[in-house]
């Protein structure tokens, strides 16, 4: 049974894309839809009449993923659309992100549950400011692997040199990121270059194709299997005739690794009990872990309820009042020093108040801005908080789960910053 549930989890793979605005974003994934035979042919009909009628002169395969027609005749594409394919290797959620400089936040919401960052650059203009605004994003989100696409390669003539000079210009700048795995590939989006079949066009590149990529990056190891953490969502009381005394706490595997037999700690009581059963979808499991939904039952009633985290005794996570976080603002109101917010942290809610903005961050050269500390929509920056009541955290560099949170206007119920904690 676990081996299964692990296949199936190891077997999903999330990538957001990102670039500038034109850079061939809905082309690409079109393209990877069109050639890994994952659309409909009555969609492919559509597009192919879409496309006549708009004198394209060629199939047009953004439009697959444009999917409202007033986005199209503007020609832009906004907020973050979702899209799912599979190939026999694997299963694959798309989260298209717009490449406006405005959308940042879209960016940030699409790449929040990324195991991958595809950044577009077009081969004519090279690394722009959007390239890196976008590399430092998935950086600071700890995506850890990214995959450069130099689109547009046809414009250039396949010229090995020109994709040379993006990649050095890349790298330069890639030094300064946390991201531990980035690939280079040199494409042409709209004729099919190294996206799901190789370039003929390009004989001197000898690296893979972007659909290979994709199938064989390996991200079973990014998930933390170390410090276990078990946030509850809700405790299970059927009590009915059948399951008169049952009693059991439902949730997330956030870390680690749980079995039964196991001896556990409650937060933020600390007592401590041993794990009775886990059981998911199929019946009893014999672990559980990252990313498994289950139910986990314990040999003594402790009084835990929906916030709580299960830990291990010897390997807990830290627990706090005032914590230190980067947020990117997400709304029109800017952070008011001093406000309050309303906090949701893994399964927990809480408030918070804004005690210190420590500084601002310029996105092109990762420099920290002092002198203003206005932080509006799309910035980012580094903020102290103090909650209402401890929260059970990592680091985000640790565990994105545990380490990550948002803050939320009371008034409006507004979402206005998404937050990683140092």
């Amino acid at each position: 049974m676990t081996a299964v549930s692990q296949y199936n989890q190891m077997d999903l793979l999330r990538f957001t894309t990102a670039g500038s605005v034109d850079d061939g974003k809905s082309t690409l994934i079109g393209r990877l839809l069109y050639d890994s035979k994952s659309i409909f042919e009555d969609q492919l009909e559509a597009i192919e009449r879409t496309s006549l009628q708009r004198g394209d002169g060629y199939v047009n395969l953004a439009l697959l993923t444009d999917g409202l027609r007033a986005e199209r005749e503007q020609g832009i594409t906004i907020d973050v659309a979702y899209r799912y394919f599979a190939t026999p290797r694997r299963k694959f959620i798309i989260a298209d992100t717009p490449g406006h400089i405005q959308y940042t936040r879209n960016m940030v919401t699409g790449a929040s549950t990324a195991n991958l960052a595809i950044v577009l650059v077009d081969a004519r203009h090279g690394v722009v400011e959007q390239t890196r605004r976008h590399a430092f994003i998935a950086s600071l989100l700890q995506i850890k692997h990214l995959v450069l696409c130099v689109n547009k390669m046809d414009l250039m003539e396949y010229s090995q040199e020109r994709f040379e000079q993006i990649k050095i210009e890349f790298q330069t700048f890639a030094s300064k990121l946390s991201v531990p795995d980035i690939h280079y590939i040199p494409i042409s989006a709209l004729h099919g270059d190294n996206v799901v079949d190789r370039s003929v066009k390009m004989p001197w590149y000898e690296g893979s194709t972007l659909l290979y990529t994709l199938e064989n990056v390996h991200i079973g190891s990014d998930h933390n299997m170390v410090d276990s953490r078990f946030p509850v969502q809700w405790v299970i009381r059927p009590q009915s005739d059948d399951y008169h005394d049952f009693r059991g706490y439902a949730g997330r595997v956030e870390g680690g690794v749980f079995k039964p037999g196991d001896e556990v700690m409650a937060l933020p009581s600390g007592f401590t009990t041993t794990i009775k059963s886990i059981e998911s979808m199929g019946g009893q499991v014999t672990e559980a872990f990252p990313p498994m939904s289950v139910v986990m039952t314990l040999k003594d009633e402790l009084d835990i309820s929906r916030g709580d985290m299960i830990v291990k005794p010897n390997n807990q996570p830290q627990m706090g009042q005032d914590i230190e976080i980067m947020i990117c603002w997400l709304n029109d109101k800017k952070l008011q020093p001093d406000g309050k917010y309303g906090l949701k942290h893994s399964t927990r809610d809480a408030r918070c108040i804004v005690k210190d903005v420590r500084y601002k961050v310029n996105i092109n050269t990762l420099h920290r801005v002092e002198e203003d500390r206005t932080i509006g929509m799309n910035e980012i920056g580094r903020v102290l908080i103090r909650t209402t009541q401890p929260l059970f955290y990592d680091s985000y560099s640790r565990n994105r789960s545990t380490g990550s949170l948002i803050l939320v206007d009371e008034f409006t119920n507004e979402t206005v910053a998404a937050g990683m904690i140092i």
